[in-house]
């Protein structure tokens, strides 16, 4: 038998993130200070599986309503599983809105055949590697389902523009972190990165509410 692979924590739990916002506010005052103002942070879990991804491919660059909108047809088309979608013609996919870019898409990640319950398994690198190989899936698209598909405690998403945003104000930095500089900033988090970006995520609201910006 091999070696099991340690994969860390899994967030699974509202309890398992006030463990991890314990932990941070613990480890820096400003982070307390956050947490007093968001209150308790969400669990924010989502089904793992192929619909989850092609679902953010459909939602890349456009508006929430759009993706909604076009999500639904979709749906109502029989166009969220990956026999489906490489069996579609194109005429099928633009009738529901689909542009001839993420039509491509959406084919690479049925023609990836993904094994998804092999990646509950999977370290937090490795989870990563395989969906970045997947044209139209990026690095923020991949650290999000690890997180929130997946419930990987110790997984950050540093290229978000709100997290970023977010640690300008909380940490008081002259200008908004890079993803590197973010992501090196992250390290100091672990191994609660995931509960991290969760309260910089509620933080950059009310942040933006306090500024009066919407």
């Amino acid at each position: 038998m091999g070696a099991r692979v340690v994969i860390g924590r899994v967030i699974e739990t509202p309890e398992c993130v006030a463990e991890g916002a314990q932990f941070l506010a613990q480890l820096d005052a400003r982070f307390a200070d956050a947490l007093q103002q968001t209150g308790d942070l969400p669990l924010r879990r989502r089904p793992d599986g192929f619909e989850q991804l092609l679902s953010a491919i459909v939602s890349q660059q456009v508006s929430v309503a759009s993706a909604s909108a076009i999500w639904g047809r979709l749906k109502a088309a029989k166009l969220t599983g990956p026999r489906k979608v490489l069996a579609a013609s194109d005429e099928a996919f633009r009738a529901v809105g689909m542009s001839r870019q993420k039509i491509r898409y959406a084919r690479a990640l049925a023609e990836a055949r993904i094994d998804f319950k092999a990646l509950r398994e999977q370290p937090d690198v490795q989870v990563i590697a395989t969906l970045v190989a997947v044209p139209g899936i990026g690095p923020w698209t991949a650290e999000v389902y690890a997180m929130f598909s997946l419930g990987r405690a110790d997984v950050f998403a540093p290229g978000d523009l709100a997290l970023q945003e977010a640690a300008r104000i909380l940490f008081d930095l002259p200008e908004r972190p890079t993803e590197r500089q973010l992501r090196e900033m992250s390290d100091d988090w672990a191994p609660w990165r995931a509960v991290a970006a969760r309260l910089l995520w509620a933080y950059y609201r009310v942040a933006k509410d306090r500024e009066g910006i919407r």
